[in-house]
């Protein structure tokens, strides 16, 4: 096990944090976007994204395998992908609107600003829990160094 294992694994989630609140600052932006994309010659409005995370290594037997082989478990997060939400889009009325058919009805993106705020707070609060484990691992480190003077 190496003296940075424990930087390298919050400096993987740190990341991984980042590029989620990325992604749901993506979607707050876009919650009134009725035209983000062109399929087949219509445009459909702005769909969700979330981002799927995935732990470094496989699955439960090689946590266990490294566990009891070599005493050390785990190797950070990662991104594994980030996928558009495939629930239906929100239809609002609003005959005025340039997007409207020709009902009034209006297609809008399935972002729901109130979701979006409970997953930015859960990856804030990811993000400060890393933080507070990085500096807990470099304080270590330091005291370590300190003993040899």
């Amino acid at each position: 096990m190496s003296i940075f294992h424990s930087i390298n694994t919050s400096a993987s989630a740190l990341t991984s944090q980042r590029l989620r609140m990325d992604v749901i600052s993506s979607n707050m932006a876009n919650v009134d976007s009725t035209r983000a994309e062109l399929v087949n010659g219509e445009w459909v409005p702005y769909r969700r994204k979330s981002v799927v995370l995935q732990a470094n290594e496989g699955g439960f037997s090689s946590f266990l395998n490294v566990a009891m082989n070599k005493g050390e478990v785990g190797n950070g997060v990662k991104v594994s992908r980030i996928v558009e939400d495939e629930t239906p889009f929100k239809e609002v009325y609003d005959p005025e609107h340039p997007d409207a058919d020709e009902n009034g009805y209006v297609q809008m993106p399935n972002v729901d600003p109130l979701r979006e705020m409970v997953d930015l707070i859960s990856a804030t609060r990811s993000y400060e829990a890393n933080v507070t484990a990085l500096n807990a691992s470099k304080s270590m480190l330091m005291k370590a160094l300190e003993i040899g003077k």
